[in-house]
C-alpha cells in the first residue's frame, strides 16, 4: 500500500467517524459539563494532525463512532452515556487513576428502552471485548427487560487509565470497585447481573462482595470456574514443559497480550481483525450467520476497541495463569455464594461446563446449568435465539406469574 493511499484511507475513516458522531445515532443522556467539554476539546486539538499520520488509526472518538454504527442495526431506541465514577472509591486500596492525570474516570454505558416495571439486566462483556458484541441480543432482551450494557473500566469506550495493579487482589478490586461506583452513580439495585467469560468472573466476584444488589446471576461461558480435575489442566502442565510451552508461558507472564499484535501491525491491523471475525463468528452458527453489513460493522468496531490504549487488558496475567486457569478460582468460594445462579454454555464452548457442575455441588443457593446447541464461546452471537430462550428461562421467576410451571425451552439441555 502506498503512503498516499494509506494517508487518504485514514482521512476518509476520520471523516466518516466525525459524520457519524454528528448524526446522533442512538442518543446522548445529557450535555457535557464545562469540564468535560474542555477536556474533550483539548483531546481533539491534540489529535487532529497526528490522526492523519497515526500508525495505529484509532482513538476514543473512533470507538464511539464505530459503536454507533454497529448499534444502528438495533431497532430498540437507546441512550449512550459516559457515567462518571470519580477518581477512586472511598476506603479502597486501589486508585484507578494512578497515572499522569487525576481526571475522573467514566464507564461507557448504553441503556435500552423497555416496558415500565421491567426487571433490569446489566450485561458485562468478556476479555478483549466490549458491550457492542451483544448487538444481536439487545432487541430480543429489551422486549422483556430493561437492558443496560457497559464497557468495563479500561476497555471499549470507557476510560483507559494506566494499569498499575501488581497482584490478583488489586486487579480484582480494579474491576469490582469501579463497577460498584458505576452502580452507585446509576442508582441501581436489585438487578440481574449477566457476565460473559471474563465478565462472568467479574460478575461472580462482584456478587460475592455485594450480594444485596444482585437478584440473579447469569454466567455465560464464565472464566475461572474450571474443575480442579479438568483434564485440560494436566495437558497444559505437560505442554509447559516443552520449549514451545515455556516460550508461550514466558510471553504470558510478560503480559504480552493479543492486542499488542494488533497495534504492532499498525494500518494492517484492521485486516487481521477482519480475518478473525470472518473465521470465528458463525463457526457454530445456528444458520443465522452474520450478514455482510453485520460482519463489516462488527469488524470495524472490534478493531478500534482492540487497538486503543492498553489498560484493562493488562489484567490477564494477574487473574489467570497460562492456559486461562484462574489464580483465585470461583470454585473455591462456591459455598459462599448468596445469589441464585444460572450458568449458560454453548455446546462447543471451550469453557468446560463440568466446572459449573463441580461448583454446584458446593453451592447453597439455587443453581442451574443450561447448554445451548449450535453455539461456541460466543453463544450469544452464534445462536442468539437459543441464547435468548436460555436467559428468559433463567429469569422466569421475574417474568412469569407461575414460574414453577415453565419448562425448559425445546433444544436447550439441562446439565
Amino acid at each position: 500500500m502506498s503512503f498516499s493511499r494509506l494517508r487518504r484511507s485514514i482521512l476518509i475513516s476520520k471523516v466518516m467517524a466525525e459524520e457519524v458522531a454528528k448524526s446522533g445515532i442512538g442518543s446522548s443522556a445529557a450535555p457535557p459539563t464545562a469540564g468535560e467539554a474542555a477536556a474533550a476539546a483539548e483531546a481533539k486539538s491534540r489529535s487532529i494532525w497526528p490522526s492523519v499520520l497515526r500508525w495505529i488509526p484509532t482513538s476514543t472518538d473512533h470507538i464511539i463512532a464505530a459503536e454507533k454504527r454497529l448499534l444502528s442495526i438495533v431497532r430498540t431506541p437507546y441512550v449512550q452515556e459516559k457515567v462518571n465514577i470519580g477518581t477512586g472509591p472511598p476506603g479502597s486500596k486501589i486508585r484507578w487513576f494512578r497515572s499522569s492525570s487525576n481526571e475522573p474516570r467514566f464507564i461507557n454505558t448504553v441503556t435500552f428502552d423497555s416496558k415500565e416495571n421491567s426487571p433490569t439486566v446489566v450485561m458485562v462483556h468478556g476479555y478483549g471485548a466490549s458491550q457492542g458484541l451483544f448487538f444481536r441480543n439487545f432487541d430480543a432482551l429489551a422486549s422483556h427487560f430493561r437492558v443496560i450494557a457497559i464497557d468495563q473500566l479500561g476497555w471499549g469506550g470507557s476510560s483507559r487509565p494506566d494499569f498499575t495493579c501488581k497482584s490478583t487482589e488489586e486487579t480484582e478490586a480494579w474491576f469490582i470497585d469501579s463497577f460498584e461506583e458505576w452502580r452507585k452513580a446509576k442508582n441501581l439495585s436489585n438487578f440481574i447481573l449477566l457476565g460473559h467469560s471474563f465478565g462472568g468472573y467479574v460478575a461472580a466476584k462482584y456478587a460475592l462482595e455485594h450480594p444485596e444488589h444482585v437478584q440473579h446471576l447469569i454466567l455465560v461461558g464464565p472464566a475461572g470456574v474450571s474443575s480442579e480435575t479438568d483434564p485440560k489442566s494436566e495437558w497444559f502442565t505437560q505442554f509447559r514443559a516443552t520449549w514451545k510451552g515455556a516460550l508461550l508461558n514466558h510471553l504470558w507472564e510478560s503480559n504480552f497480550t493479543p492486542q499488542k499484535v494488533i497495534r504492532g501491525l499498525g494500518p494492517w491491523g484492521p485486516d487481521l481483525v477482519r480475518r478473525y471475525t470472518s473465521a470465528r463468528f458463525g463457526t457454530y452458527s445456528s444458520g443465522t450467520t452474520l450478514t455482510e453489513d453485520e460482519s463489516r460493522l462488527l469488524t470495524d468496531y472490534f478493531y478500534h476497541t482492540l487497538a486503543a490504549k492498553a489498560s484493562g487488558e493488562l489484567c490477564l496475567k494477574y487473574i489467570f495463569s497460562f492456559g486461562a486457569f484462574a489464580r483465585s478460582p470461583l470454585l473455591r468460594s462456591a459455598s459462599e455464594w448468596k445469589v441464585p445462579t444460572t450458568f449458560i454454555y454453548g455446546f462447543q464452548d471451550w469453557m468446560n461446563y463440568q466446572g459449573a457442575q463441580e461448583a454446584r455441588k458446593h453451592m447453597n443457593v439455587p443453581c442451574e446449568i443450561i447448554r445451548v446447541p449450535q453455539g461456541g464461546h460466543f453463544v450469544f452471537i452464534d445462536n442468539p435465539s437459543g441464547f435468548h430462550s436460555a436467559v428468559i428461562y433463567a429469569c422466569r421467576r421475574f417474568l412469569s406469574p407461575d414460574p414453577d410451571r415453565e419448562s425448559l425451552p425445546e433444544g436447550l439441555t439441562s446439565a
